[in-house]
């Protein structure tokens, strides 16, 4: 008896797997006659490199407005100036002639 279900679940099976084989090879279009799927973006690639560099720069000028301002104790706009680098520059090279 166990024989006979042993060999009923095998057919069962195979039938089952046939059928699904039968079932994809019907529902499948062959390769060549597929059209493929055009992908329109929304932002196109060169404005994504456009922004991550914009991006990029706005955060460097918040750390550095942030840093000089709210850590270093100092005025926030004093960071955007040119004489507050150009004394920073100049106690670096002072230290490196020594």
């Amino acid at each position: 008896m166990t024989s006979e279900l042993n060999n009923t679940q095998v057919k069962s099976r195979e039938e089952f797997r046939k059928t699904r084989e039968d079932e994809k090879n019907t529902e499948k279009e062959p390769k060549a006659k597929r059209e493929r799927k055009l992908r329109i973006r929304l932002i196109p690639i060169w404005v994504r490199l456009l922004l991550v560099v914009v991006l990029f720069a706005a955060s460097v000028i918040i750390g550095v407005v942030v840093g000089y301002g709210v850590i270093g104790n100092g005025d926030p706009s004093d960071a955007l100036k040119k004489e507050t680098w150009q004394h920073i520059m100049d106690l670096i090279n002072k230290d490196a002639e020594k």
